[in-house]
């Protein structure tokens, strides 16, 4: 995959200004931290039931309930891990800002060392993927992400080796949720979800990686962290 540079200059671009907004709703209050994610979920549910209309009229409504496992049910996590449950505590957004960036870090990377070096395809899915971009999007995703979370002050008390599988699980669910949005596109057969972002496509498009990751750090977290 050779790197295009006015495709990333757009890229860039228009991810500049998508990152000020979830940086917004993530850090700002609580309330735009729900606000963000109840967003994202409506966004995301329009666009899947629209490509679900895509894929087959007939069996629309039979599928319109896995809406509720792929999209409704992790955003709901999402803004557990983020808000306790409590509207009215203080928001306390690590582990939801440790899930957004460390997919942004992964896409990011995988896309910049797959530019550059890679050469072997990853998935017929998803043909601009390559095994290179892939593991070496994760392996910085993970070091980053584990090194940057353990230094913080308020994460102090949360050893180093669960920071290491929190990363690992975002990259490897987040990349699966990435071919998993790429599956059910090439079967509505459109090329983007939206029209959200110049240059990413739609809410489906940019959370896709998000939807998978999310479940399994919250059962990470909720299990092993707390309940441990």
């Amino acid at each position: 995959m050779a790197f295009n540079a006015q495709q990333f200059k757009t890229r860039s671009l228009s991810a500049i200004v998508f990152a000020a907004v979830m940086l917004f709703g993530l850090l700002w209050s609580t309330k735009t931290f729900i606000i963000l994610f109840f967003i994202i979920m409506f966004g995301c549910y329009a666009e899947f039931k629209r490509l679900l209309l895509q894929i087959s009229l007939q069996q629309y409504g039979s599928r319109l309930p896995l809406a509720l496992v792929y999209i409704l049910i992790p955003i709901g996590m999402m803004i557990d891990l983020g808000t306790k449950g409590d509207i009215h505590r203080p928001l306390e957004p690590l582990f939801p800002c440790v899930i957004v960036f460390g997919i942004w870090i992964n896409d990011t990377m995988a896309y910049l060392v797959g530019s550059f070096i890679g050469k072997t395809p990853f998935s017929p899915i998803s043909p601009k993927k390559t095994w290179e971009g892939t593991i070496g999007g994760a392996l910085i995703s993970i070091g980053v992400i584990s090194i940057s979370a353990s230094n913080l002050e308020i994460s102090r008390h949360i050893a180093l080796q669960h920071w290491i599988i929190i990363a690992s699980l975002i990259a490897i669910f987040g990349t699966l949720g990435d071919l998993l949005e790429s599956k059910i596109k090439r079967m509505a057969g459109v090329k983007d979800s939206g029209n959200l972002m110049p240059g990413h496509g739609g809410f489906l498009d940019r959370f896709d990686s998000m939807l998978l990751a999310i479940p399994a750090v919250w059962i990470y977290v909720r299990l092993v962290l707390v309940g441990g």
